[in-house]
């Protein structure tokens, strides 16, 4: 048995468990509900990530299947519509609705579009990126793809075909883009290369470069700077035309 004079000892040798004050408390709930805030930002941003990659999968695929139906077959059944190109509205690149065409022939007849399968496939071998081209520029679309620009050329057809997309999404590596560069944007009937020859920042009011052309020309357009916190204050565009 130990004597009592032993029992004092290591009563007091035991480490004594001090009482966390309230501030200490405060901080320590506050610590770990920071650290559940950003365990499910990173599951969100994740989600968003699987999200995108899984509906652009199935965006190609819609195409792919276009694609060999109008290999095998003409559309049957589609009627033809009547595109008149005639009138003039102008409004800001920044809302994303912009010039309307402008054509020296008044009218234009194309075939009506499936709005099931995307317009296009775009590529840049220099950036790696293969992504297809929708209708519109809202929100939904553009975590999709790419948008065509309201206003400008249908891929496929001649003219100014404007595209936009994301600074922090697709077009990302759209900075590392240099005159020379080539592009490839290929519909479910044809393809066309492109050359880049002009690369410029300009304002988001700025719609002169997407004005209709009488030749055939592609307008990436996307937000600038490409690493500005908040909405960015210019546009970054790169125009290219065919290769000859």
């Amino acid at each position: 048995m130990l004597k009592a004079g032993s029992m004092e000892l290591l009563q007091r040798a035991a480490p004594v468990r001090k009482k966390r004050s309230p501030a200490r408390q405060i901080v320590i709930i506050a610590e770990r509900l920071l650290l559940l805030a950003g365990a499910v930002l990173l599951l969100f941003v994740a989600a968003a990530y699987i999200h995108r990659s899984v509906m652009v999968r199935m965006e190609m695929q819609e195409f792919e299947r276009a694609k060999k139906e109008a290999m095998v077959r003409p559309p049957a059944g589609v009627p033809a519509v009547t595109v008149d190109l005639a009138g003039t509205e102008t409004t800001s690149i920044k809302t994303g609705v912009v010039s309307e065409p402008r054509a020296s022939i008044s009218q234009v007849t194309a075939v009506r579009h499936d709005a099931r399968v995307p317009l296009a496939i775009l590529r840049i071998p220099k950036i790696h990126l293969e992504v297809p081209v929708l209708t519109g520029t809202d929100e939904i679309t553009l975590n999709r793809g790419v948008g065509q620009i309201a206003g400008t050329a249908v891929p496929g057809e001649q003219g100014n075909i404007g595209i936009a997309g994301h600074r922090d999404g697709f077009f990302r590596n759209l900075k590392e883009i240099n005159r020379g560069d080539m592009i490839d944007l290929e519909t479910t009937t044809s393809s066309e290369t492109y050359v880049v020859d002009r690369v410029l920042v300009t304002g988001p009011d700025d719609t002169s470069v997407l004005e209709a052309s009488d030749q055939a020309m592609l307008t990436l357009v996307t937000c600038y700077p490409f690493h500005f916190v908040g909405p960015a204050p210019r546009r970054f565009v790169v125009q290219a035309h065919p290769k000859h």
